[in-house]
């Protein structure tokens, strides 16, 4: 799941970069209203982070002209003005959801779950498929009921392949998913990924379809633990 973070403060977007990555999320950010239309326009993010109050342009101005060419990405606010007019005024602009600062990283990761959800119009925190287990809330997988161990990107690789079961993810797509802007990738990265999670998961759980990149089959899946 890749985010756009466009927040002007810069500790508060390092903390939020940095949280955001330890929860399985690829981030990248900018500092203006600008630099995140002209981000969105080149490389759509899953979902934008926006912080009302930026230096060149207001969110609710970004949100205004994002809203006349994508009508579905999903936004949430981030501002310190926290009047029910300037919550209606973010909600009326298109926003799908408001968090007033100061917050906690728990809540706002409890509405990023809540937007994942309606991307993947599912109401759950669990994606089942044959005998594993991802946890979306409790960041977890298991393997016909016992715990298994994986890394953060082993992780968010999964959780990809889990979403779009049934349809072949490009190696540009998962490329995506797994690193943000700047990182240095080798060229073998989502490779050895795809290798370790094999070892864990069985050799024949992830397909490679040669020359396109790889899937989940759909066949046996669940979808549990309504929330």
């Amino acid at each position: 799941m890749q985010l756009l973070l466009v927040e002007d403060d810069k500790p508060l977007a390092f903390s939020l970069r940095q949280a955001l990555l330890k929860s399985g999320y690829s981030v990248n950010h900018v500092e203006k209203g600008e630099s995140a239309l002209t981000a969105i326009q080149s490389e759509r993010p899953d979902i934008v982070v926006l912080d009302i109050g930026l230096p060149d342009i207001d969110g609710i101005s970004v949100l205004k002209q994002l809203r006349k060419s994508d009508a579905e990405l999903p936004v949430l606010l981030l501002t310190a003005r926290d009047s029910v007019e300037d919550k209606v005024a973010g909600l009326d602009s298109g926003a799908d959801d408001y968090l007033a600062k100061p917050f906690e990283m728990s809540e706002l990761l409890a509405r990023l779950r809540v937007l994942e959800r309606r991307l993947a119009s599912i109401k759950t925190s669990e994606i089942g498929v044959g005998g594993i287990i991802l946890d979306t809330l409790k960041q977890s997988v298991s393997l016909d009921g016992v715990p298994l161990e994986l890394a953060r990107r082993e992780y968010m690789l999964l959780k990809t392949l889990l979403e779009n079961a049934g349809r072949v993810q490009t190696r540009a797509v998962l490329e995506q998913r797994l690193y943000s802007w700047g990182e240095e990738v080798s060229s073998n990265a989502l490779e050895v990924h795809i290798h370790h999670l094999r070892k864990k998961l069985g050799n024949d759980f992830i397909k490679t379809i040669r020359g396109v990149g790889y899937k989940v089959e759909q066949e046996d899946i669940a979808r549990k633990s309504a929330l």
